[in-house]
């Protein structure tokens, strides 16, 4: 007779590895927390009660922005990668996510549905997001693409960025899904505003991330 203890496991979500390879940020129960990547001891650096998720590191490590709901809807924060108070970016009454800072650092990069442009052919609803960027110092905020692109992983000269697409409204979380609304890994030129789809398959294609060297592509699928 075999008896297997049932294990509740802990949910600890939207993993970033800072950009030294040294420290962990993640969130655990609506709180971003870090943690060396030799393991131990994990620091809380959120203690609100609102929900605090998707940590991005800075390209220096010492800042970390992320997305809270304490104001409402999800608005753009920014802080010390030691914790502390929090500067707020955003204040848009639509969900805010962020993906990434610009590689200068001066600019987080976010998907929210806030205003299609009216060339625009995609159905007006916040499942379809743009992408924009904030300054981390606070100010306007500049739209970089209308379409949908999430996960922005920038190359090393900063020119093109790598983003996983949306076409439709699919649970992001369906298993063995393969349809023509599947996500795939894009990369764009921002000197020509060429797209180049580069996995354009039936499955789902996500989390796009570049080798060390800048030569490679790692995603999931």
């Amino acid at each position: 007779c075999i008896h297997i203890q049932a294990i509740t496991p802990l949910w600890m979500r939207d993993v970033q590895i800072s950009p030294d390879g040294s420290t962990i940020a993640f969130c655990y129960k609506g709180d971003i927390y870090k943690v060396s990547v030799q393991g131990g001891n994990a620091v809380q650096l959120t203690t609100q009660d609102s929900y605090e998720c998707n940590p991005i590191w800075s390209p220096d490590g010492k800042s970390i922005a992320f997305a809270s709901d304490r104001d409402g809807n999800f608005d753009i924060f920014v802080m010390s990668a030691n914790g502390g108070s929090a500067k707020k970016l955003t204040s848009n009454s639509v969900p805010e996510l962020p993906s990434s800072f610009t590689p200068d650092g001066k600019c987080v990069v976010f998907s929210a549905a806030i205003q299609d442009p009216a060339s625009s052919a995609l159905y007006p609803t916040n499942s379809l997001t743009e992408l924009y960027q904030v300054p981390v110092n606070g100010g306007r905020i500049t739209q970089t693409i209308a379409t949908p692109a999430d996960e922005v992983c920038y190359t090393k000269d900063g020119k093109s960025f790598l983003y996983q697409d949306r076409k439709g409204f699919e649970d992001e979380w369906r298993k063995h899904h393969i349809s023509s609304v599947t996500r795939d890994i894009w990369l764009y030129d921002a000197k020509n505003g060429k797209h180049t789809n580069l996995t354009n398959i039936g499955g789902e294609d996500r989390d796009p991330s570049l080798s060390s060297d800048g030569q490679s592509v790692y995603f999931l699928s």
